[in-house]
């Protein structure tokens, strides 16, 4: 107990509370990570997530994508939602599994496929389309299994490789219904607030969402993003103190949280 107090009162973001807009269902780490350095997270979704539906339908595109020369998974959930419509699934050996982070490529291994290409450098749809296998795609069939509204960057960027492009949509991002008590914790998290954003759609969803004053109070704090593209969208939605993190990943997120943070001790 003696050592988890020093812990929460002298980490690096001790005394922040940090906003985390994932998925209730993908949050958890993100969350014990921030405790273990001292911070306080404020679960507020940006979206929840939910199955496809026409499950028939998607079974038979998830199977007829084994023999693609390319299968694409966007996500940890893509990877959730796509094995619990085929829990047996597998690809030719000349399928290329790809993953957009090293969290979608540990969620493949969980389910048997463990040579999945992912990014090292940088784990996004940037990254992804960088890899030398995604180099040559005229003609090739490549699957993209995730959910509607997301990677569009990708999907035209393989587009334009001239590759022939099967979406398949496992699952969708709905607009959260946030609860009272996920509001009164925001209305009274302490300063310095932080929100980490790794996601245009969860931003919208927040900004529709939220109360205008809640939604004032993230505005009037810091924010987290990922990208130099949410960086852009974050200015237009009235954020001021804007930080870039190197990625998506909980440890870009949280380095870039633990420079912020000590900016405002100095």
């Amino acid at each position: 107990m003696h050592m988890a107090r020093l812990i929460e009162t002298n980490g690096p973001l001790a005394g922040a509370s940090l906003v985390v807009t994932r998925p209730a269902a993908s949050a958890g780490p993100l969350r014990k990570r921030i405790r273990a350095l001292g911070g306080v997270p404020i679960p507020l979704p940006g979206s929840v997530l939910r199955a496809a539906p026409d499950s028939t339908a998607l079974r038979i595109a998830l199977r007829a994508a084994r023999g693609a020369e390319v299968a694409i998974f966007v996500s940890p959930a893509a990877v959730k939602f796509a094995f619990r419509l085929c829990p047996k699934l597998r690809f030719a050996r000349t399928t290329r599994v790809c993953a957009v982070g090293v969290a979608t490529a540990r969620a493949l291994s969980r389910h048997g496929i463990r040579d999945a290409i992912w990014p090292r450098q940088r784990q996004d749809s940037e990254g992804l389309l960088d890899l030398p296998e995604l180099g040559r795609l005229r003609g090739k069939r490549v699957a993209l299994v995730g959910a509607p509204g997301g990677r569009e960057l990708l999907i035209q960027a393989l587009r334009c490789r001239r590759a022939r492009v099967e979406r398949i949509d496992v699952y969708r991002r709905m607009p959260p219904r946030h609860s009272a008590r996920q509001l009164a914790a925001l209305e009274q998290a302490g300063a310095p607030l932080l929100t980490l954003v790794s996601s245009a759609e969860a931003l919208a969803n927040l900004r529709a969402q939220l109360p205008l004053a809640l939604f004032a109070r993230l505005a009037a704090g810091d924010i987290v993003v990922s990208s130099e593209r949410l960086a852009g969208i974050a200015r237009a939605s009235l954020f001021a103190n804007v930080h870039v993190a190197a990625g998506p990943t909980p440890l870009a997120l949280l380095n870039a949280a633990r420079a912020a943070v000590a900016r405002h001790r100095l």
